[in-house]
């Protein structure tokens, strides 16, 4: 009797242990499909896995699309380890050899696109919000009707309103494309997918629009009509955010040349050279950094300013006191001069660092981008734009608020006024040249983040960084804020009708048909040598 309640029970262990080794019945059957070999059954095999709720699941499909899925020559299903092991996938038992001569599943488009989709829906309850995020976007993008269970299961798990809403775009998304769905359920997928209102979003109602019932047209087209409106505006404020960012490049360039213009009356030709020293500044520090502290090029850029501005005002005073000094007076000869200056200082970069451009990188704060109710903002155009303003700033207080910038101001008004007060005007100039060629140096840090470091840098902003001056008003400082920032943005609305060429010709014109009217700019400075 014991021995037949034994044996009974070895039975039972047999019948019930077998199942627990084995894979379910649709995994099992979802290997059969990918090992055929045919991309129609891959791509059901895909989508049959995804449904099994199996715990090995999600390994299959990520070696799948990491190409290290195989199907042996005795027709088993195996995965490549990352260290060159293998393991059976019906079972995710390590295999003790290499199996018979494996062939890596092949994968196309619409397979790819079915992986993606399975994962998606595989993680949209994972416990990182970040993958669920990610997960939500890649279900949007298949547009799989099989992750729509998991993916209600989802939305109604969710607690981050964010990620609920992408959820619900996805799910929109897939209903907007489901021929099953009713037309009230595709109606309320229009009236999500109208808040998302990208691009995405218009495709997929305009797609709704051609194929969908008389009642889901009419609600597609009147919200393709509302996306366009939205991306026509969303479109405006990213042309005045590019405006923006371009006239803060402009500003930099030209608020020193404001000032030696402003205070000197000259025209310097190599103000855009010193621009390209700065950059240059920049390029050697951070190869010093890479050579011998890779752990601070972080902090190569807060480095290059104040070594850019010293360089830059250095060759700045040795342009004034030797050149410019013994030329006051002869505008057409001081113009004639600095440009001798500025193609001797390029000759001199090339040969010292070669003709080609220079890498500079940029640091980890400046890298990436971010969105902000539609529209694209990257980390280093921000930086710049508030790095502008600062030293616009730090230069205003420099002027109102110091001794120096008191003499600056008395010597850009009344020269001989302010040589009969006692205030020694060539020390002024000196000073003056010195400090507009050192913020041009700083304007080259800014300048190596989104241009190239080549010794034609400066040749690209002299012209630019006059026009800026000449319209916004010769030595005015606030003039020259308002000038470069309605260029740039003036400059970025132009270009998608005129080209960046005729737009920046046309800028011009208008530039020089508006001297015409009014010859000291749109803010001109008031003084008692002015007035007369």
């Amino acid at each position: 009797m014991s021995r037949l309640l034994c044996l009974i029970l070895a039975l039972a262990c047999g019948l019930f242990a077998a199942p627990v080794c084995a894979a379910p019945a649709d995994t099992g059957d979802a290997l059969l499909l990918i090992a055929s070999g045919r991309f129609p059954d891959i791509e059901k095999g895909v989508a049959l896995l995804a449904r099994s709720g199996d715990a090995r699941t999600q390994a299959i499909i990520e070696a799948l699309r990491d190409g290290r899925l195989a199907v042996a020559a005795d027709k088993r299903v195996v995965i490549e380890g990352a260290n060159g092991g293998w393991s059976d996938a019906a079972t995710g038992e390590a295999l003790a050899e290499a199996p018979p001569s494996p062939k890596a599943v092949r994968l196309n488009n619409r397979i790819r696109r079915a992986v993606e989709a399975a994962l998606g829906a595989l993680t949209l309850m994972a416990p990182d919000a970040a993958a669920r995020r990610q997960a939500a976007e890649a279900v949007f993008r298949s547009r799989d009707a099989t992750a729509l269970a998991t993916l209600d299961e989802a939305i109604a798990r969710e607690e981050v309103a964010g990620i609920r809403r992408l959820m619900g775009e996805a799910r929109a998304a897939i209903l907007l494309g489901d021929a099953g769905a009713s037309d009230l359920q595709k109606i309320e997928a229009v009236d999500i997918l109208v808040t998302r209102a990208d691009q995405d979003a218009l495709a997929l109602l305009r797609a709704a629009a051609a194929q969908g019932s008389p009642t889901v047209r009419e609600a597609a087209e009147g919200a393709i009509t509302a996306v366009e409106r939205r991306l026509a505006v969303l479109s405006m404020l990213q042309n005045v955010w590019y405006g923006l960012s371009l006239g803060s490049v402009l500003l930099l360039a030209a608020i020193g040349l404001a000032i030696t213009f402003g205070v000197m009356g000259i025209i310097n030709m190599a103000h855009g050279e010193m621009v390209m020293i700065g950059a240059y500044t920049t390029f050697v520090i951070q190869e010093l950094a890479r050579t011998h502290a890779p752990g601070l090029f972080d902090w190569t850029l807060p480095l290059a300013i104040p070594m850019a501005f010293l360089v830059a005002a250095l060759v700045g005073v040795a342009i004034e006191r030797g050149i410019i000094r013994h030329l006051y007076g002869r505008p057409l000869e001081t113009l004639l001069a600095t440009w001798g200056v500025s193609l001797i200082l390029q000759q001199t970069v090339r040969s010292l660092f070669g003709p080609t451009n220079r890498e500079v990188g940029a640091p980890s704060y400046m890298a990436g981008a971010f969105d902000l109710g539609g529209l694209t903002i990257t980390y280093g155009r921000l930086w710049i734009i508030v790095f502008s303003f600062a030293v616009f700033s730090a230069l205003i207080v420099a002027l109102k608020a110091t001794s120096f910038g008191l003499k600056i101001r008395a010597v850009t008004q009344n020269r001989r006024m302010a040589a009969s007060m006692g205030i020694r005007t060539p020390w002024v100039d000196t000073m003056a040249f010195a400090l507009g060629s050192g913020i041009a140096g700083v304007a080259g840090v800014a300048l190596s983040q989104i241009d190239n470091v080549s010794p034609n840098l400066g040749q690209s902003y002299i012209v630019d960084s006059f026009m800026v001056v000449v319209f916004g008003g010769v030595g005015n400082l606030w003039g020259t804020l308002v000038s470069a920032l309605t260029l740039g943005i003036a400059n970025k609305f132009l270009e998608p009708f005129a080209g960046a060429v005729l737009g920046k010709i046309l800028l011009l014109v208008f530039l020089i048909l508006f001297i015409q009217k009014r010859p000291r700019g749109l803010f001109a400075l008031r003084g008692r040598a002015v007035e007369a």
